[in-house]
Parts: C-alpha cells; sequence; structure tokens
C-alpha cells in the first residue's frame, strides 16, 4: 500500500507542478496586446484583445469568416464588443461587419460616415440603428481623435478633416488610418489608401514610425509609396489578401519596395491569421 500511495503522490505533484507552471505563464500571458490579422480572404479584418479584455475588431473583411475567428477567440458566453471601427465602407471590409452587428452588441463604433449606395451599406446603416438603440456610441473619424483602453492608446491621422455625408468617387481615398500604441510598440492601419492619401499624411507632418505596417490596399501597386514606407520605417509588413485573387494582390511593385527597406513580410494567404503579442516593449508572432 505504501509503494502504492508513493506512486500516486508522484503523480499528483507532478501534475500540480505541470498546472502551477501554466497558471505562471498564463497570468504573464495577461500583461500581453494580442492583434490577429484575420484570415478573411480577400479584404481586411483584424482582431485585437488588450490585458484588460477589452475587445476591438478593426474592419469585418468580404464575408462571415471573421465571425467564425472571433467565436473562437472570444469566451462562448461573450456576446459584446468593445470596440469596431470601419476604416471605409467598401464591401471587403463592411460586409463581415453585417453578420457581427446581427450578433453582438457594440459599445463604441467609429467609422467616417461617407455615403455609398449597396445593399449592404443599407444594412449598415439599419444595424447602427439598432445598436444605437441598445446604447451604442457612433463616432465620426477625424483627425487626432483618441481612444484609450487601458493601455492601449489609438489615434487617428487621417481623414484630416469629417467626411461624413460626402459621396466620394474613390471611397479607398477616405480610409481612416490611425496609430495603434501599446507601451513603446506601434502598429499603423492604412485601409485602402492609395499614394495620393500617402502623400496627404506625410505633407501633414505627422510621426509615422511603426514596429508593424497593415499594408494598404491588400498590396496594390498604386499603394505602399517609397516615400511613405521610408517615414514608416516598419520591421514588419501584413498583407491581409486573399489566395489567387484576380486582383494580383500583393503586387510585385510593392513585395519589391518593401525589401528595399528590409522590412519582414507576413501574409494571410500563406501563413493563415497571424497574431501578434507584445508586452509594450518585445514582440512575438505566431
Amino acid at each position: 500500500m505504501s509503494k502504492k500511495f508513493y506512486i500516486v503522490a508522484v503523480i499528483f505533484l507532478f501534475a500540480l507542478n505541470v498546472y502551477c507552471w501554466k497558471e505562471v505563464f498564463i497570468l504573464s500571458d495577461n500583461k500581453n496586446l494580442k492583434v490577429y490579422f484575420l484570415d478573411v480572404g480577400q479584404g481586411d479584418s483584424a482582431f485585437i484583445k488588450t490585458p484588460e479584455n477589452h475587445q476591438i475588431m478593426i474592419d469585418g473583411g468580404p464575408n462571415s469568416k471573421a465571425l467564425l475567428h472571433i467565436a473562437r477567440l472570444m469566451p462562448y458566453f461573450d456576446r459584446s464588443l468593445d470596440l469596431i471601427i470601419l476604416t471605409h465602407p467598401d464591401a471587403d471590409h463592411l460586409d463581415g461587419f453585417i453578420s457581427i452587428l446581427q450578433k453582438y452588441r457594440v459599445n463604441y463604433i467609429v467609422w467616417t460616415g461617407v455615403k455609398k449606395t449597396t445593399g449592404d451599406y443599407q444594412k449598415w446603416l439599419s444595424l447602427l440603428e439598432q445598436q444605437k438603440k441598445m446604447g451604442s456610441h457612433i463616432i465620426i473619424a477625424k483627425e487626432n481623435q483618441t481612444i484609450k483602453a487601458g493601455r492601449l492608446l489609438i489615434k487617428t491621422l487621417y481623414p484630416l478633416e469629417s467626411v461624413e455625408g460626402e459621396d466620394p468617387r474613390q471611397v479607398n481615398e477616405t480610409s481612416i488610418i490611425f496609430h495603434l500604441f501599446f507601451g513603446k510598440t506601434a502598429f499603423l492601419f492604412t485601409g485602402d489608401i492609395g499614394a495620393k492619401t500617402e502623400e496627404k499624411v506625410i505633407d501633414n507632418n505627422v510621426s509615422l514610425a511603426s514596429d508593424i505596417l497593415k499594408v494598404p490596399h491588400h498590396g496594390s501597386k498604386y499603394s505602399s509609396s517609397e516615400p511613405f514606407l521610408e517615414k514608416i520605417h516598419p520591421t514588419f509588413a501584413v498583407i491581409s489578401v486573399g489566395k489567387d485573387n484576380r486582383y494580383g494582390h500583393p503586387t510585385p511593385e510593392v513585395l519589391q519596395r518593401l525589401k528595399k527597406f528590409d522590412i519582414n513580410i507576413l501574409r494571410t494567404d500563406e501563413l493563415g491569421t497571424i497574431e501578434i503579442k507584445t508586452d509594450g516593449k518585445n514582440f512575438l508572432i505566431q
């Protein structure tokens, strides 16, 4: 009996040791910001979780794939998001939010308010009204707005002034551009802007320096100009793009420019969902 007791005790202590180390790693992980660039095909969507458990989405992608991703990344009983940002209302950024807003209550919704005539845009407007009735705050983006979520700071750089109610010929050029700061680590989100808007942002004489760049417009040759990349000087560039897409994104021209500046390239069509964890000083990419 004593021998059996000894074996059981050893097994118990080993299991307890493993559990304790697991708890240590979990506690340590809770100090990190987690940014997921979601694999949604030819579109953009990112999910952010702060150490204080704020849950944020940047764009919704072109379909319901983002909904499936966040269902995996969030507790199954949780049906609320703290903040969503729609950089611009083109289908490859907007449509995924339709299914998300039908299932999740959102505390804050940031977008530009520009006009479109598509069916999904009308659904978006209807869902915004429903969210407002549930207490959501709708914010129209413009330069120098700041949002704090625990240690996370979001600061908008563009549009330079409100474009609410406008019907632009090029909706891409109205995309919200913003910095995401966590400690000394900086992310730059750029929507689908082109070189014309990149030049405006550069001329505005604001700091664009960032560790991680979300590459504009899925790697279109009309974006990611050399002056823009030089001002940002990122270590990593994330390209959200669909495999074998009909646009040829990312284009050879953009890949060549990124390599010229020794920027490490991460692509969702090759790697799937890309998770970046940071404690504010260092970051880990999975």
